[in-house]
């Protein structure tokens, strides 16, 4: 079976859905993965046996930081989004079923089928690299937000670094140098406000536009962000094309 796809993405969709399962399936469950061949598609399913999905919830499963399931590992349900969103781009679609709670779940993915290998390759277009690519340091301490965040940013074309607390993002971005810092609030050790302070001192970092991405969004949050050194301060959960606003401002700023 052919597909015309990005395998780094496709693997990505295939590695959440399992991790999704794996989630929600007790020890001693079962997680079955399967792909079909159909005449224009290709359906790669992930079902398991676990806790399953009430009828009302299976529409909300895909929307970003909607977690419907009522016990399991945690998470945000970030990757079930990135999934929808990783498929989309694909010209493909993805359902959720289930038969009700106790009953487990499954995913269909549906792509489209190349009908034989040796198609052309990305065009120039698109391998070319935008003109307003910056590089960018996504700081948060959530794994999921952080994947999310960093994939959605590169499919825009955009060259991404992470860290996962302050003193580490320090290091990332003398050696990275980035041109935009979306930095979480309530980090480990060092908080989003004291590495933003660090950022404006360093006469190295200085220049960059920081975006302060957080829970915490009353009017002071807003004033302490901007007391801090940040250019903008967005409440999570951030839309992409919010996200990709603000770098627009950035790239705009830089060229003033």
């Amino acid at each position: 079976m052919w597909l015309e796809a990005d395998a780094d993405r496709l693997a990505q969709v295939i590695n959440n859905l399992l991790n999704n399962a794996a989630r929600y399936t007790p020890a001693g469950g079962r997680i079955t993965l399967t792909v079909e061949a159909c005449a224009e598609d290709v359906v790669v399913s992930v079902a398991d046996t676990g806790i399953g999905l009430r009828s009302e919830d299976l529409p909300r499963v895909f929307e970003m930081f909607e977690q419907v399931a009522e016990s399991g590992g945690g998470g945000l349900g970030i990757g079930l989004a990135l999934v929808r969103r990783l498929v989309d781009l694909h010209g493909g679609s993805v359902e959720a079923r289930s038969a009700g709670p106790g009953h487990g779940s499954e995913f269909r993915v549906r792509l489209p089928r190349a009908l034989e290998p040796g198609g052309e390759s990305l065009t120039s277009a698109e391998e070319a690299v935008p003109a307003d690519r910056r590089r960018i340091l996504v700081v948060d301490d959530n794994a999921d937000a952080v994947e999310m965040m960093g994939t959605l940013l590169e499919l825009h074309g955009h060259e991404v670094r992470v860290a996962y607390d302050g003193h580490s993002a320090l290091d990332v971005a003398r050696e990275f140098r980035p041109d935009v810092g979306l930095f979480d609030i309530g980090l480990p050790g060092m908080s989003g406000y004291d590495l933003a302070r660090q950022v404006r001192n360093d006469p190295d970092l200085g220049a960059m536009y920081l975006v302060a991405v957080t829970g915490w969004g009353q009017a002071k949050d807003r004033l302490s962000a901007r007391e801090a050194g940040f250019d903008a301060h967005v409440t999570k959960p951030a839309a992409p094309e919010t996200i990709e606003r603000l770098i627009a401002q950035a790239a705009a700023r830089s060229r003033s």
